[in-house]
């Protein structure tokens, strides 16, 4: 099931029309395994981004460079287009995707994302990052992280979290700082491909008041709310989130 491609290493299950699965800040491509259902009508390719999971490399870290990669990926493996879901920092990756290739994206679904960082809040943000990471040890930093994306806060949820969350200490903080370098306010508008974007009612990271800004932004979205859920809704509600998914890529799959 893992393989790899020009040193991007990703996940292929399934066949049918191609669509991919982007991670966020901190997880790894497995951290989709509540999604590998889609398999069962989809070619699901899911890979690591770099500084993530298996990938490991001395070149720059950026959103431009992600998107680059998973573009690579795909003409490597023969694919002109696919449907793109990302998660927070994947989401990012999904609109720099569209950006750079927008032919390659059949549709594009935004989860718990943003399409820009304010300054100070940025700044903020990142000087905290860095205290946890220099002070914490990677055990509390998870808990951490858990605690913050999460929220209930059952003993599954966690266990489920801790698996797929991990952070590598020398790439964490160049990604965490890509994010915050994120303005795709002129972007938004030039959007024409389907687009559904998902929040979590109780998401501290990035609220739901973002997605809502990006929907009115991005013509003919679709935006859907999932109550008491904190960052992570493909894990907290998997069942509903999985549900939206399937309504919203058979409304765009192509006619057989």
């Amino acid at each position: 099931m893992g393989k790899l491609f020009s040193g991007i290493p990703y996940l292929r299950l399934g066949a049918g029309e191609p669509l991919v699965f982007i991670h966020g800040l901190g997880e790894i491509k497995e951290g989709w395994s509540n999604q590998f259902e889609f398999a069962e009508e989809f070619d699901l390719i899911i890979p690591d981004l770099r500084g993530h999971g298996e990938y490991i490399t001395n070149e720059e870290i950026s959103i431009s460079n992600f998107a680059r990669d998973v573009i690579s990926l795909l003409r490597g493996l023969g694919i002109e287009s696919a449907h793109i879901c990302g998660l927070s920092m994947g989401g990012m990756v999904a609109q720099e995707i569209y950006r750079q290739a927008p032919k390659m994206c059949r549709s594009i679904m935004l989860v718990s994302t943003f399409h820009v960082a304010p300054k100070h809040l940025g700044g903020l943000f990142l000087k905290i990052r860095k205290l946890q990471v220099k002070c914490r040890t990677i055990e509390e930093q998870k808990n951490i992280a858990a605690r913050v994306c999460l929220y209930s806060w059952t003993e599954k949820n966690f266990e489920n979290f801790h698996k797929f969350y991990q952070p590598n200490q020398e790439f964490y903080l160049p990604s965490a700082k890509a994010c915050l370098e994120v303005n795709n306010l002129c972007l938004l508008s030039r959007i024409n491909v389907p687009t559904l974007i998902i929040g979590g009612q109780y998401d501290t990271i990035t609220p739901v008041w973002i997605q809502l800004f990006m929907h009115k932004q991005i013509r003919h979205s679709e935006f859907v709310i999932f109550r008491n859920t904190g960052h992570i809704a493909k894990l907290e509600a998997k069942e509903a989130f999985n549900e939206v998914l399937w309504n919203f890529l058979h409304k765009h799959k192509k006619a057989s």
